[in-house]
């Protein structure tokens, strides 16, 4: 039985409110929410030029903001078990982006796909999962 995009919308909304989505501390060297951030990375120590790039976007800073938080969230409700695996594709694909330099559009594809994969992985392993 597939589930319908509306649903998972509404599971991943109720599980950033369940779990609170202005976080005040980094999440594996992320921040998800909390003070006044424009990007997901505190942009005053942005020194590579991916990490330049997306904070002069704000397109991009959306995008790094809403994969930060669906990361952030996964790995909070996921069995241990399955964290060390996400981690890991998570360092992987930050290597993968700062591969893009600065560019915007080499970014913004990079983003795409991760952001694809991480609502894949929270499909599965906690939409299904869950009494949603």
């Amino acid at each position: 039985m597939g589930h319908r995009p509306e649903l998972l919308t509404a599971a991943v909304a109720g599980a950033v409110l369940a779990l609170g989505s202005a976080a005040t501390g980094p999440v594996d060297g992320w921040w998800p929410g909390g003070e006044a951030k424009a990007a997901s990375f505190d942009c005053t120590r942005a020194r590579a030029a991916d990490e330049r790039a997306i904070c002069g976007n704000r397109a991009l800073e959306d995008k790094d903001v809403e994969l930060a938080t669906l990361y952030g969230l996964i790995v909070r409700v996921v069995p241990m078990g399955s964290r060390d695996a996400i981690r890991r594709d998570q360092s992987a694909w930050l290597i993968q982006r700062g591969r893009c330099g600065g560019s915007v559009a080499c970014i913004r594809r990079a983003y795409d796909s991760r952001i694809g994969a991480l609502r894949q992985v929270f499909e599965q392993r906690v939409v299904r999962n869950g009494p949603f």
